[in-house]
């Protein structure tokens, strides 16, 4: 599964990259990347798309993906997101655009390029390892507080990562998300 999901992936990335429109992966993918490696029903891709693209991505990505117009004219108005399914496989693929608030910016400010594949070697852009943690903390409280796969995620960056985190980052930005007391229990826990 996991090989499917990193060509999935990547059909979408090439065809981005291809019209020039910036993106970054980011779920499971990135954290897996990041973190602790696990397998994901779908993947998650912030990205840049306005209502000029939306033709020509449509054209692009037909051929081998249910793309419904409607849906992500309407995904791009509201600032929320849209997904794509892979005929072959029946993946899913979660397109979600920018919101209008500072953090959801920077997560493309921040992107990295990493190397998904090695044999030829494919590199594609995801969000950083202080996004994950910041964007999966986010999804946590929303949902509830009770996601233990959301939870793992985020213990899996923060013990990979040790060290090399902008802690000054993530601090600010929890704060600001209102999930600063969820990263002071998963730095707790982390570090344990």
């Amino acid at each position: 599964m996991l090989g499917d999901s990193i060509r999935v992936t990547l059909l979408v990335t090439n065809a981005l990259e291809k019209m020039g429109i910036r993106y970054a992966v980011g779920g499971s993918l990135s954290s897996s990347l990041h973190g602790v490696m696990r397998s994901t029903l779908d993947v998650d891709i912030v990205a840049d798309l306005r209502a000029e693209h939306i033709q020509s991505l449509v054209t692009a990505l037909s051929p081998e993906f249910y793309a419904d117009e409607e849906m992500i004219r309407d995904a791009i108005e509201r600032h929320s997101s849209f997904n794509l399914i892979h005929y072959e496989t029946a993946f899913k693929v979660d397109v979600f655009i920018p919101k209008t608030r500072p953090f959801d910016g920077m997560q493309l400010q921040r992107r990295i390029s990493a190397v998904i594949m090695t044999d030829p070697e494919q590199n594609l852009y995801v969000i950083s390892p202080e996004d994950v943690i910041l964007t999966k903390l986010e999804w946590y409280r929303m949902g509830g507080e009770v996601s233990d796969r959301q939870w793992r995620d985020v213990l899996g960056v923060l013990k990979m990562k040790a060290g090399n985190l902008d802690l000054d980052y993530l601090c600010k930005w929890a704060k600001e998300l209102n999930v600063n007391d969820l990263l002071e229990r998963a730095l707790d826990q982390s570090a344990a």
